[in-house]
């Protein structure tokens, strides 16, 4: 690390000086916190982090280094990263590079040493809050553009800009077509491995195009920012027009979102999110509960949920029938597979419209 001196400005006033690792410079965003304690390679190369500060509250992060084939998407997602130690020397006969040159490299700056339990519980009191990374001292005009600050259609900014295919090994039995709003490969890769073949297509990709492929199935992403921004009113006038046909839908998390509120449901913004891989859901019908990676600040407000979270109750899964969405990720890269038979769900009910 290169331990020159760093200062975390949040809204409220309060201010955490550290050091900084990675890249150097000023950066503003939306802190939020995740409680995982592997899984930060996937944690930072996941697109539904864009716009926001990571906080990890595990303490030590990086002693496994960085493994590009553990990577979610080919970008960082995060627009910094705050931890308590980052490891300097990392020990995995799979590790390429270590931390801090991994953030460099990709131009993420980077905060250490800091009191990251004191800041989580001001999170945890005070809800999600804009703050800013900078090697200096605040001034009136920081704290401006701290209270200014939001993210700015940010499913546009993360999805495929051009439709491309993922064909499995074996001949596919199944098309698939994926909504990318900030799709995590861990999505494509559960497909792929039950024999689908996946077609990716972009967030604005017309409801007419996606028929056209002809698919058994579709599913809806993962993405970052709030499923009620106005700029996503053309994604969910698309979802109306896809439901109609009857073609099987399912949905994770931005996808849930967006696939309830094409179908009428409204969504609100939780106080500090649920993010990491010990969120425990239950099943609404069988009492099973799971445990889940998770990673979102909003909710879908129903009182109907297949799936709801133990913590709080909210809603974590909605089924229309043919259709059904989740909250949390059952790909689950970097967190537990509890739920990855929803993946097989999804397919068997993708068999029965094929059939018809």
């Amino acid at each position: 690390m290169n331990g020159s001196k760093a200062y975390l400005i949040l809204g409220n006033g309060k201010i955490f000086e550290g050091e900084s690792f990675g890249a150097q410079g000023d950066v503003t965003g939306e802190i939020v916190f995740t409680t995982g304690m592997t899984g930060y390679l996937e944690t930072l190369t996941d697109p539904s982090y864009s716009g926001q500060i990571v906080l990890q509250t595990f303490p030590l992060i990086g002693n496994y280094g960085v493994i590009p084939e553990d990577f979610e998407s080919a970008n960082v997602g995060a627009k910094a990263y705050i931890v308590k130690y980052p490891c300097a020397v990392p020990s995995n006969f799979r590790s390429k590079n270590d931390l801090d040159t991994f953030l460099k490299e990709r131009g993420i700056i980077g905060l250490c040493g800091i009191d990251t339990r004191a800041l989580t519980k001001i999170i945890r009191q005070n809800g999600v809050m804009n703050g800013k990374i900078s090697s200096r001292t605040p001034t009136d005009a920081d704290y401006e553009e701290i209270k200014k600050y939001t993210v700015v259609n940010p499913i546009a900014s993360v999805s495929s800009k051009t439709t491309g295919k993922n064909l499995p090994e074996s001949q596919a039995v199944r098309r698939i077509a994926l909504m990318d709003y900030g799709a995590k490969r861990g999505i494509a890769n559960a497909l792929l491995k039950r024999g689908c073949e996946v077609q990716i297509f972009p967030h604005n990709t017309s409801a007419e195009e996606i028929i056209k492929y002809k698919p058994n199935g579709i599913m809806l992403s993962n993405g970052p920012g709030d499923p009620a921004d106005p700029a996503n009113k053309a994604i969910i006038e698309t979802l109306k027009s896809l439901i109609k046909t009857g073609i099987p839908i399912f949905g994770i998390c931005m996808g849930h979102q967006v696939l309830a509120m094409a179908n009428g449901y409204k969504t609100r913004k939780l106080k500090f999110g649920h993010r990491g891989a010990n969120q425990p859901v239950k099943d609404t019908q069988t009492g099973m509960v799971y445990i889940t990676s998770q990673n979102h600040g909003y909710e879908v407000v129903a009182d109907n949920s297949s799936f709801i979270n133990v913590n709080d109750g909210s809603c974590e899964g909605l089924d229309y029938g043919v259709s059904f969405s989740v909250q949390f990720h059952p790909e689950a890269c970097g967190g537990p597979l509890d739920t990855g038979f929803l993946f097989d769900k999804f397919i068997e009910r993708c068999n029965n419209y094929a059939s018809k």
